[in-house]
């Protein structure tokens, strides 16, 4: 069940973690609730079971597939027009074979990424997507982003780390995306029960 915890209820603590180096323009909660008590009508109307919670769980990974991509892009496009500007022995970057060889894998992930989360667009609006479905879509696409933009930083060489050329912000945000809405063992687990019959997990 789900309910709505109202400020100054007695024992219940928010307090906003500092020190994060991901997602820092987030503001996010350790929240204590120490023997609190809640009235029955603060229960939100659509929570009262697991299941309902599921439901909200495969809308927010779906959604977090979505930003993965959105973050991958981004740091995309920053490496290729760096690599376009930025000239090494008298050459743009990208006549080199190997910066133009990461481009291209880069922008295939990318594009497999947008339909696999395309698809399950699709299945949501026909209501046929699944809480297995949802997982393995964020599974997938954070996997990839970390790997596309850890190749974008690379590509910026030591200006890679700077703030000021962005990527190094996508480096560090994508590894709260890669962790938020359940880990990857957790999307794992989700898939493998569905795809298996059977749980790994208690």
């Amino acid at each position: 069940m789900g309910f709505v915890v109202e400020k100054g209820t007695p024992n219940f603590h928010a307090s906003v973690i500092e020190g994060k180096i991901s997602k820092r323009a987030v503001w996010q909660a350790q929240i204590v609730l120490d023997d609190v008590r809640i009235p029955l009508e603060n229960r939100l109307e659509r929570a009262r079971t697991f299941k309902d919670t599921g439901k909200v769980l495969t809308a927010t990974r779906y959604a977090v597939a979505w930003e993965a991509i959105g973050q991958a892009m981004a740091a995309y496009e920053y490496a290729l027009a760096y690599c376009q500007q930025r000239k090494q022995f008298g050459r743009p970057l990208v006549s080199f074979q190997l910066v133009q060889d990461k481009l291209v894998r880069m922008l295939a992930e990318i594009t497999g990424m947008q339909l696999l989360c395309l698809r399950l667009s699709q299945l949501l609006d026909e209501r046929r997507a699944t809480q297995a479905m949802a997982s393995l879509a964020k599974m997938n696409n954070c996997q990839k982003a970390r790997k596309i933009i850890a190749d974008a930083r690379d590509l910026l060489g030591g200006n890679g780390i700077l703030l000021g050329y962005h990527v190094a912000r996508h480096f560090a945000d994508i590894e709260g995306v890669y962790t938020y809405e359940g880990t990857d063992h957790m999307q794992m687990l989700v898939v493998g029960k569905e795809i298996c019959g059977v749980s790994a997990f208690k």
